[in-house]
């Protein structure tokens, strides 16, 4: 099992930046899609961005796409949610997590049950 970190949360006015930073220990993290996921108050958990294995293939939700950018640093094992632009509805506990789908199968999930490692989370507030 794999121990996720995040860290670099905070609050902020819309507008501004905010790199989320994503530290991995326990697993091989260099094999395997990591995903960012958000999930406001009384909503469910939604799939913001992800990344597979090689940094290669990455994933947007709509919703982000165009402000939001997703990397890893394979030999930090490290990642990293960079967020510009933000806007109040971005307010939200933001999660990574890891998916131990076998780099071969090809898979990048968005689905939050196909995760199986989880960060403790990390809680970003955007004011108006």
């Amino acid at each position: 099992q794999a121990q996720l970190v995040e860290s670099g949360g905070g609050l902020v006015q819309a507008g501004a930046s905010l790199t989320l930073s994503c530290a991995a220990s326990g697993r091989t993290f260099s094999s395997y899609t990591l995903g960012w996921f958000r999930q406001a108050a009384g909503k469910e958990r939604v799939a913001v961005a992800a990344i597979d294995w090689s940094g290669n293939r990455k994933y947007y939700a709509n919703f982000v796409k165009g402000r939001f950018t997703i990397s890893r640093d394979n030999a930090k094992n490290t990642a990293y949610l960079q967020m510009n632009d933000l806007k109040p509805e971005d307010t939200a506990e933001y999660y990574c997590a890891l998916d131990m789908v076998p780099p071969s199968l090809n898979v990048l999930s968005t689905k939050a049950e196909d995760y199986d490692d989880w960060g403790q989370g990390t809680q970003v507030t955007v004011s108006s």
